[in-house]
């Protein structure tokens, strides 16, 4: 969810200092937000200066965005496009990054360069728990049952949130540790027995099938599909997309049930894009923050979210 440029890795750190990641609409529901008489909007307005990164969507059409700023969680209605902050940061250099919504409400945030672990509850706002990981950068989440899984971009290692305790998983095997951000997105494979996350530098970009138990890593067959600017992942059914954001594209893939092996059937890209980052579903619609990593970030800087069509 980084860059992989190293001058601009470097200016993020200094300047920040499925109900789980998606939900099916009832058919009508989902017919009328893309041909009824008041479709829903295909792209709607971010706070100015919110620096989005990370956007999660749960058993409501309400999508959750993280800012990079201070770590401020807006909610927008996927109906309307309009929404407000509804849990505020800790502040500058504890910034939101990924971060997932579970059925019941509660929203889980990577800290990024804070190194933290944070819980909220989305009615409320609060902020419930603030863990310390000891890391460097964590970067996106995954949930699965049982547990939160977070990335670290600098340490080849996982986290693992469960009953209130971290817990930290050494990365092994093909796993390659880059000197830029390595580990980024976080999924699980179709099967739920292991987890998949991108490796922005082995083999040129891929991704590593991580055994939850072990952390043993297998670098996944993807063919000659390569993820250098591989970011946000989002797994439909076998389906698998993957934001490559500085290619301002996501790349589809068909995985098999284990996630062992990759075909690439898609690109979407879209003249609205401007370097997203992650992505999330509702009904037929893929939903992404525009990052704009491109220009230096100001209080009056715009951002957006655009929804386009799934594969």
């Amino acid at each position: 969810m980084a860059p992989t440029d190293r001058s601009f890795a470097r200016r993020r750190l200094l300047t920040t200092a499925v109900a789980l990641s998606g939900a099916a609409l009832l058919p009508s529901t989902a017919h009328a937000a893309e041909t009824g008489e008041h479709p829903w909007p295909a792209q709607f307005p971010l706070p100015d200066g919110f620096q989005p990164e990370g956007i999660t969507i749960g058993a409501k059409p309400f999508a959750y965005f993280g800012s990079l700023a201070g770590g401020d969680i807006y909610r927008a209605s996927l109906a309307t496009g309009q929404g407000s902050v509804v849990s505020k940061g800790l502040g500058t250099g504890h910034p939101t990054v990924g971060l997932k919504i579970d059925r019941h409400g509660t929203l889980y945030l990577a800290g990024g360069v804070s190194g933290e672990i944070r819980v909220a509850d989305a009615r409320t706002g609060e902020i419930e728990q603030v863990h310390a990981t000891g890391g460097t950068f964590v970067n996106d989440v995954i949930l699965t049952p049982g547990a939160a899984w977070f990335t670290d971009s600098f340490k080849a290692q996982l986290y693992r949130l469960a009953r209130g305790a971290v817990d930290t998983v050494p990365l092994t095997g093909d796993w390659q540790q880059g000197p830029d951000f390595t580990a980024n997105g976080i999924e699980r494979t179709p099967d739920g027995s292991a987890l998949l996350v991108v490796n922005a530098f082995a083999n040129g970009g891929g991704l590593m099938r991580v055994d939850p138990r072990t952390g043993a890593a297998r670098a996944v067959d993807l063919g000659t599909a390569r993820l250098p600017n591989g970011d946000g992942l989002l797994l439909l059914g076998r389906i698998l997309y993957a934001v490559q954001q500085q290619q301002n594209a996501i790349d589809v893939f068909r995985l098999n049930d284990a996630g062992t092996k990759g075909t690439a059937i898609a690109r979407i890209t879209d003249p609205r894009f401007r370097i997203p980052t992650t992505v999330a579903a509702w009904g037929r619609r893929l939903y992404l923050p525009n990052a704009r990593f491109d220009v230096e970030p100001t209080p009056e800087t715009e951002y957006d979210a655009v929804a386009v069509k799934q594969v």
